[in-house]
């Protein structure tokens, strides 16, 4: 990363999330984060401390201030949208947690006001930067499967509630497996074969009500609100053809959780959740799957290497890789294989970006 002045970052939401931006962030010197807030201010003060933030404050001053360039967002995604236009409109440029917004209206003006206000917008998962898909970016690019044809991705769960310690979000409005987990599938995807242009979908709710067995709510009901099984068929504007499934109802699987598929052999892509391996290839005439190694940067949990990005883009000129209209195209994807499988139609995709540049070596 550039040795230029730091860009001064401001959070605004200190939960459980916040603990991975921070270790990254204290080891990338184009950003430091210079204040925290919160709406419960023993969450601010506390992570103040154990990472050296030197100002605790309250969200409507930190959004006053005029030394901080970027607000890094990391409420909960009710908030995402809220938040966001506020530092868009007090003239910070802004970065959000996954999704972006819950609905595309909220997606749609924080791009419009940032271009108004010569502002950029960011979003996670930056999880495609990592060491592990851009080894497959790098692998794709240089021809080693051919010609890609198609794509699958995969997230097979059987449901929050039986791990997390607070799931009900899950299963209420915003929540879902495709809102979820789908941003890193998709935004994986988009990263590899480009923008898509057009979905369709099939969702469903699989139980009305959910039991948790996880604590500290072990034995309380969840009634669910939204598609607990969501597959959609995703047209590539490039021309291939992409399947994704995200579900809360399944037991157990062996499928994987990315597969790019060539003219001239298949591409299987890690966890898109992280930031490593294992990348493996199978070419035309091969017996068996080879492990390509991974040689590229950032193989650890490095949440925050794409705000680090946008704020070298700040400071440089250039275009940031994990883009607002990247994470928006995301947004209106998913919302589209929803929209597909309610209206039972076929949509096409008003929006699009850029496929992000790969990493430098």
């Amino acid at each position: 990363m550039s040795e230029t002045k730091p860009v001064a970052v401001g959070v605004i939401g200190c939960g459980n999330i916040s603990g991975a931006y921070m270790r990254m962030l204290k080891t990338l010197p184009i950003v430091q984060v210079v204040a925290c807030a919160d709406l419960r201010m023993e969450a601010a003060q506390a992570m103040a401390e154990q990472y050296g933030v030197p100002r605790v404050l309250s969200v409507e001053a930190l959004l006053a201030d005029p030394s901080i360039e970027i607000v890094l967002n990391l409420t909960i995604p009710q908030a995402h949208g809220e938040i966001a236009l506020a530092a868009l409109a007090a003239g910070k440029s802004v970065y959000n947690e996954k999704p972006l917004a819950l609905t595309r209206d909220e997606g749609r003006q924080m791009l419009a006001l940032a271009a108004e206000k010569g502002l950029r917008v960011g979003g996670a998962p930056d999880t495609f930067l990592g060491g592990g898909l851009q080894t497959c970016r790098e692998l794709i690019d240089a021809g080693a499967i051919g010609a890609p044809v198609a794509a699958t991705a995969f997230m097979m769960s059987r449901g929050h509630e039986h791990w997390h310690p607070n799931p009900v979000f899950y299963y209420q409005k915003g929540g879902g497996p495709m809102f979820d987990m789908g941003p890193y599938y998709l935004t994986a995807l988009v990263s590899l074969l480009g923008p898509v242009q057009r979905v369709s979908g099939a969702t469903r709710i699989t139980r009305s009500q959910r039991t948790i067995t996880s604590q500290p709510r072990y034995g309380e009901v969840i009634n669910v609100e939204v598609p607990t099984h969501v597959a959609g068929l995703l047209d590539f504007a490039a021309g291939p053809i992409g399947v994704i499934i995200t579900t809360f109802d399944v037991q157990a699987s062996t499928l994987p959780w990315i597969e790019i598929y060539g003219t001239a052999g298949t591409l299987a892509a890690p966890d898109p959740n992280t930031f490593g391996g294992p990348v493996r290839l199978r070419l035309a005439g091969d017996s068996e799957w080879k492990e390509v190694p991974v040689t590229r940067p950032y193989t650890e949990n490095s949440r925050g290497l794409g705000l680090a990005d946008m704020a070298e883009g700040i400071r440089t000129g250039r275009a940031h890789r994990a883009s607002g209209e990247l994470a928006y195209h995301v947004l209106d994807i998913m919302h589209a294989i929803h929209d597909a499988s309610a209206e039972s139609r076929h949509v096409l995709l008003e929006s699009t970006c850029a496929r992000p540049d790969a990493m430098p070596d």
